[in-house]
C-alpha cells in the first residue's frame, strides 16, 4: 500500500487529470463543437427518417387483397348441404353490408382517434407508457385497430420489440395503402368474436341467429364489446357483465357523439334476447365422414387442404344422413363396446357402403369427441383382419375351383413345415364340411385348404379384391389372415361388397363430383366396377355367410332380415409380456345385406399386457353392426339376396349328392370322434396309472425325505449342545484368565506405586543435599568476601577486588 502511495505522488497522476478535465471543459464550451454536434444528429435524424419510410413502404401487405377465405359445402346422396369445410372460420361481409352503428361502436370502444391517426396513435402510445410506468405493469394498451388487423395476418403474438416495431411499420403501410372504411372491413372479418365464432357474419349467427345487416344498435354495441375479453363478457358465460360492457359501449358511443340521447336510452332499455340454436349446424358435421372426404378429394383430385377449406366448393357425396346419423348414435353407446381397465379406451372404427354402387353412404373413424384431421380407424387403419379374411384368401378361390359347401375338408393336427394351426376350441374332428369350417370358424380345415389351392392362388384372389400384399405374405398363415402390414375396414367393406353384388366389386368413393363455387366442374368420380368373382361363386359365398349369423360365431349379428357375414379374431404377439394371457388384438365384423355392407374393427392403439381384446369378433363388433345395419335400415322394405335361376337350378341338382356327402363326412367325424374319445380314454388311463405310480413314489420320497429330516434335526441339536458346551467352557476360561489379568494389573499398579513413592523419597533427600551443598558454598563465600574486605582494609596500599571477576590476590597500582 505504502509503494502505491509512493508511485502516485511520483507519477503526478492526479494533476495529469486535473488537466485533463479542464481541456475537457474548454472544449464543451467551444461553439464549434455544438455547432458539429447538431449538424450530425440532423443528418442522422433525416437518415433514420428516410430509412423508416423506406422500410415502411417495403412492407408487403398484399394478402389484404387476397379474397376472404369461403368454407366449401358436402352435400349428401340426395344433394342437400350436409357438411362444411370451414377452415375459412369466418364469412365476409362488405362494409356497406353493415349498419353503420357497428364500425362506430368498434371505433368508440377500440380507437377513438381511428379517423385522425396515420395507423399508429403516438399520443395514446406516450399515454399508455406513463401509466404504465406509474403501476409498474401493463395497465393500458396502445394498439390501434389497423395495428390488431396487421398483428393478427402477419405477425406472431411474441412479446419482442422487434414484432412491435414491425407491427407499426405494417399499420402505417397498411393505412398508407387502404381506406378507413376498408380496414374496419378487414378487421371486422377477422376478429375473434368468442363462442367460436370469427368475424362479425359468424358472430351475429352465433349471438343472435340473424345476418350481420339486421343488427340493431344494442346488438352491434354487445358485439363490439367482445373482442377485449370475449369468454369475459360472453352472455352465454355471465349476463350480468355483458350488459354493463354494452352500456359502456353504448355511452362512450354517445359521449363521442356517435349517437344521440333518445338513440342511447332506448338501445340501454333493450333486452339481450340469445340465440339458442347452433350457429352453424353443418360446421364439424359427420366429422368422420367429412374427414374422408378431404383425404379423398387430396389423393385422386389434387386439390389442397387449404384449397378445400377455403376453396368454396360444392362437393357432391355418396352420404346418407340417415345411415351417418345411426352409425353416430351407436357409436355414443358405450354400452356395446367393451370396457377398459383405465381411462385408454377400446378404439374402433366402422364404414358403410353400397356394394351396387361403392357409394360410402357412412363412416365413424373413431370413438370419442371427432378430431378435425385426425386418425381415421375406419379407413386409415392397417390391421390384420384374423377369420374375416378366409372368404376372400381361401374359400371364394376354393368354390371356383369346384368346391362345394359339402365338400371334406380336414381337421386334424396338421404340420406344415414347422407350422401348426390349432382351432379355437383346441380340438379336432377329423373331417368337416366346407360350410361348417366357414360357420364355426375352424383354423385347421381352412390352412389345408389354403395348401391344397397352393398360396399363390391366395394371393391371386386377393389382389382381385383390390387388396395389396408384400413379399412376406406368402405363406399358409395367410389363410387365417395373417398379413405382414393389414387392411382397413374400408378395404374390408370393399372386398364384401362383391360377394353382395354377384361378384362385381365397385371402387368405394365418398365423392361423386366436385363443383367450384361458380358452378363449373371441377371433377367426377371415376368409378371401377371389377368382377372379382362368378356370381355363382358370390350367391354360394352368401349362403355360407348367411350360415354364419343364422347357426354360427356371428349370431350376435342377427338381424330381423336377411344378412350374411364373418367374424374375425386376432391372436395376441407372441411375446414374453402376453404369456399366460387369454385374448385378442384386434376383433372385426364384416356383413352386409342386400342394401348395405359393413365392416366394423375394434381394438387398442396400444396392445400391451394391460390393454388388450378379451372377447371376439362375434360378440362386440357383430352387436354394433346389428344395431348400425337395424337403425339405417329401420323402416326400409325387407329384401331377399337373390341369385340367378340357374344358380337355384344347380343347388336343386346338388342337393341329394349333398345329403350323402354330409352325412359321410358325418359319420367319418363319428368315427374319428369316437377314435379320439377311445384314444382319450386310454390316454386318461395311462395319466391315471402314472399319477397313481407319481404318488406311491411321492409319498416314499416324502417318508424319506422326513426320515432324512429326523436325522438332520436330531444332529442339529447334538451340534447345539456340543456347541452349547464348548461356549460354557471357553465363557469359563475367558473369565478365569479374565481375573488373572486383573491381579496381574494390580500387584503391577502396587509396584508401580511403590516405585514412584521410592524415587520421590530419593528425589527430596537429592533435592536436600543440593540445598545444603549451596548453603555451605554460599556461607563460604559470604565468609571468603568478609576476608578479603578484612584484608583491604589492613594493607591500605591497595584494593583487592571483592567481586567475582577478579583473581585472589590480584591488585590495582
Amino acid at each position: 500500500m505504502q509503494r502505491l502511495r509512493k508511485l502516485w505522488r511520483e507519477s503526478d497522476i492526479q494533476g495529469k487529470m486535473k488537466a485533463g478535465w479542464q481541456m475537457i471543459g474548454r472544449r464543451l464550451r467551444s461553439k464549434k463543437l455544438w455547432r458539429n454536434t447538431a449538424i450530425l444528429f440532423a443528418v442522422l435524424l433525416t437518415a433514420s427518417l428516410v430509412t423508416a419510410n423506406m422500410w415502411i413502404n417495403g412492407q408487403d401487405v398484399r394478402r389484404l387483397e387476397e379474397p376472404l377465405p369461403e368454407p366449401s359445402i358436402i352435400l349428401d346422396i340426395h344433394g342437400e348441404p350436409a357438411s362444411q369445410l370451414a377452415g375459412a372460420r369466418l364469412v365476409p361481409v362488405a362494409f356497406e353490408d353493415m349498419p353503420r352503428w357497428l364500425p362506430e361502436a368498434i371505433v368508440a370502444v377500440e380507437d377513438q382517434r381511428f379517423y385522425d391517426h396515420g395507423g399508429v396513435d403516438l399520443g395514446a402510445m406516450m399515454r399508455a407508457f406513463v401509466r404504465n410506468a406509474q403501476a409498474g405493469g401493463v395497465v393500458e394498451g396502445a394498439s390501434t385497430i389497423t395495428q390488431q388487423l396487421a398483428k393478427n395476418l402477419f405477425l406472431t403474438s411474441e412479446r419482442t420489440f422487434e414484432r412491435k416495431l414491425k407491427e407499426v411499420a405494417i399499420a402505417i403501410k397498411i393505412d398508407r395503402t387502404y381506406s378507413k372504411d376498408k380496414i374496419l372491413e378487414l378487421y371486422l372479418n377477422q376478429i375473434y368474436f368468442g363462442e367460436g365464432a370469427w368475424g362479425v357474419q359468424q358472430a351475429a349467427r352465433t349471438y343472435f341467429g340473424i345476418d350481420v345487416s339486421e343488427l340493431t344498435l344494442a346488438q352491434s354495441a354487445l358485439l363490439a364489446a367482445l373482442p377485449k375479453a370475449p369468454s369475459h363478457y360472453s352472455p352465454f358465460v355471465d349476463m350480468d357483465k355483458a350488459l354493463q360492457r354494452r352500456n359502456l359501449v353504448l355511452k362512450l358511443m354517445y359521449d363521442q357523439e356517435r349517437i344521440t340521447e333518445a338513440e342511447l336510452r332506448q338501445a340501454q332499455d333493450e333486452p339481450i334476447v340469445l340465440h339458442d340454436g347452433p350457429a352453424n349446424a353443418l360446421a364439424g358435421q359427420y366429422m368422420s365422414y367429412a374427414n374422408h372426404v378431404m383425404a379423398e378429394a387430396e389423393a385422386l383430385y389434387g386439390l389442397t387442404e387449404d384449397e378445400l377449406l377455403r376453396g368454396g366448393y360444392r362437393i357432391y357425396t355418396n352420404l346418407d344422413p340417415k345411415v351417418q346419423q345411426a352409425m353416430e348414435e351407436v357409436y355414443r353407446e358405450d354400452e356395446l363396446f367393451p370396457a377398459s381397465p383405465d381411462d385408454t379406451i377400446v378404439q374402433s372404427g366402422a364404414v358403410i357402403l353400397d356394394p351396387r354402387t361403392g357409394g360410402i353412404r357412412g363412416i365413424v373413424g373413431r370413438r370419442g369427441d371427432p378430431v378435425f384431421r385426425g386418425f381415421n380407424y375406419a379407413t386409415q387403419l392397417k390391421r390384420q383382419p384374423g377369420s374375416a379374411f378366409k372368404p376372400i384368401s381361401v374359400y371364394a378361390p376354393a368354390l371356383e375351383a369346384g368346391y362345394k359347401p359339402y365338400s371334406r375338408l380336414v381337421d386334424m393336427e396338421l404340420d406344415f413345415d414347422g407350422y401348426q394351426p390349432r382351432n379355437a376350441d383346441r380340438r379336432t374332428r377329423g373331417a368337416v364340411t366346407l360350410e361348417q369350417a366357414v360357420e364355426r370358424s375352424y383354423n385347421i380345415p381352412t390352412v389345408w385348404l389354403l395348401n391344397e389351392l397352393g398360396v399363390d392362388k391366395g394371393l391371386e384372389y386377393i389382389h382381385r379384391f383390390g387388396i395389396p400384399t408384400t413379399d412376406r405374405d406368402a405363406n399358409l398363415s395367410l389363410a387365417l389372415g395373417g398379413m405382414d402390414e393389414g387392411v382397413s375396414p374400408l378395404q374390408m367393406a370393399s372386398a364384401y361388397g362383391a360377394f353382395a353384388n354377384e361378384g362385381k366389386q365397385m371402387t368405394p368413393h365418398a365423392i361423386s363430383r366436385i363443383e367450384r363455387k361458380d358452378g363449373t366442374l371441377e371433377a367426377v368420380a371415376s368409378v371401377e366396377e371389377r368382377q372379382a368373382v362368378q356370381p355363382e361363386t358370390a350367391y354360394a359365398m352368401t349362403e355360407l355367410l348367411q350360415g354364419v349369423i343364422e347357426d354360427g360365431t356371428g349370431s350376435e349379428a342377427r338381424l330381423d332380415r336377411p344378412a350374411a357375414g364373418k367374424t374375425g379374431t386376432t391372436q395376441l404377439p407372441n411375446l414374453a409380456e402376453f404369456r399366460g394371457l387369454s385374448g385378442a388384438r384386434d376383433i372385426w365384423f364384416v356383413g352386409y345385406t342386400p342394401e348395405l355392407t359393413a365392416a366394423v374393427w375394434m381394438g387398442y392403439d396400444q396392445t400391451d399386457a394391460e390393454h388388450y381384446m378379451k372377447s371376439s369378433g362375434g360378440a362386440h363388433p357383430a352387436r354394433v353392426f346389428r344395431e348400425m345395419m337395424t337403425r339405417a335400415l329401420a323402416d326400409e322394405p325387407v329384401q331377399a339376396f337373390e341369385v340367378s335361376k340357374d344358380y337355384a337350378d344347380s343347388k336343386r341338382w346338388d342337393a341329394f349328392r349333398a345329403g350323402i356327402d354330409r352325412q359321410l363326412i358325418e359319420w367319418e367325424s363319428r368315427r374319428y370322434e369316437s377314435r379320439l374319445d377311445r384314444e382319450e380314454q386310454a390316454r386318461i388311463r395311462e395319466e391315471e396309472r402314472l399319477e397313481r405310480e407319481e404318488r406311491r413314489e411321492r409319498e416314499r420320497l416324502e417318508k424319506e425325505r422326513e426320515k432324512q429330516e429326523k436325522a438332520a434335526e436330531r444332529e442339529r441339536e447334538r451340534q447345539e449342545r456340543e456347541a452349547e458346551k464348548a461356549r460354557e467352557r471357553q465363557e469359563r476360561e475367558e473369565r478365569r484368565e479374565q481375573e488373572r489379568l486383573e491381579k496381574e494389573r494390580e500387584k503391577q499398579e502396587k509396584a508401580e506405586q511403590k516405585e514412584r513413592e521410592r524415587r520421590e523419597r530419593e528425589e527430596e533427600k537429592a533435592r536436600e543435599r543440593q540445598e545444603e551443598a549451596e548453603e555451605r558454598e554460599a556461607e563460604r563465600q559470604r565468609q571468603e568476601r568478609e576476608r578479603l574486605r578484612e584484608e583491604l582494609e589492613r594493607s591500605g596500599d591497595g584494593v583487592v577486588a571483592g567481586r567475582d571477576g577478579f583473581g585472589q590476590g590480584e591488585t590495582l597500582s
